[in-house]
């Protein structure tokens, strides 16, 4: 039988953390043996762990890194709203320790960063996307990681800025809208998350699968194989 994947969730008193550790419980294929959150030593966390998930916050990820190059354990980066630096620092971590790095572990949103893709393939330059996210007034970052994903990935398609419309509302645990406006038509893809279980699932997912991988930055595509 296969032994629990070992796993230290950094931000474990957080939103994300709480409802990790919650899941994590009913799944028998992974084990959460040390929780810290910000204040506390990550690098004593990661000691006797196969794997790190990272949902502290972004300014922790010097720490993280660290740690996690000391200990030699694998990477599962959920934070958002890094700096370039901090996104460099990223890279350059993932030179010697498998990392999966991503805006949103949903696996609907990721099949909506695929069809975001296609579609601007298909509809090229004859219609202009723009986007809209809401969020809970908690959330720090505007835009959301997510909503910068998948800006970056319309960028890529027509070589243009994409506008980002952020709303910070109630207790939205994230919507996400991509719109192509063309002559006489629109086309509207969306995703909404009604749970953030979706998201911790979708971070031990990572987890259980980055273990034993060769360094290198992963995404969620990879994850799931989209």
């Amino acid at each position: 039988m296969k032994s629990r994947v070992r796993v230290a969730l950094v931000g474990a008193r957080g939103r994300m953390g709480q409802t990790i550790v919650d899941l994590a419980k009913n799944d028998p294929k992974i084990g959460i043996v040390a929780q810290c959150d910000l204040g506390d030593v990550i690098d004593a966390a990661m000691k006797d762990c196969d794997v790190a998930i990272d949902f502290s916050n972004a300014s922790a990820v010097d720490e993280v890194c660290a740690a996690a190059l000391n200990n030699e354990t694998a990477l599962v980066v959920g934070t958002t709203g890094h700096s370039p630096e901090q996104r460099q620092l990223i890279e350059k971590t993932a030179k010697s320790l498998p990392i999966v790095f991503a805006s949103n572990f949903s696996v609907g949103v990721n099949a909506l960063f695929a069809l975001t893709r296609r579609a601007a393939e298909i509809l090229s330059s004859e219609f202009q996307p723009e986007i809209v996210e809401t969020h809970h007034t908690k959330k720090k970052d505007a835009p959301s990681g997510t909503a910068k994903t998948l800006g970056e990935i319309l960028k890529s398609k027509l070589e243009i800025e994409i506008p980002i419309e952020s709303i910070r509302e109630g207790d939205v645990v994230g919507e996400h809208t991509v719109t192509f406006i063309g002559p006489g038509e629109r086309l509207e893809l969306t995703h909404r998350a009604g749970s953030r279980e979706i998201f911790a699932r979708g971070a031990l997912r990572a987890a259980e699968w980055v273990v034993g991988k060769p360094a290198g930055l992963y995404s969620m595509r990879d994850v799931l194989g989209l």
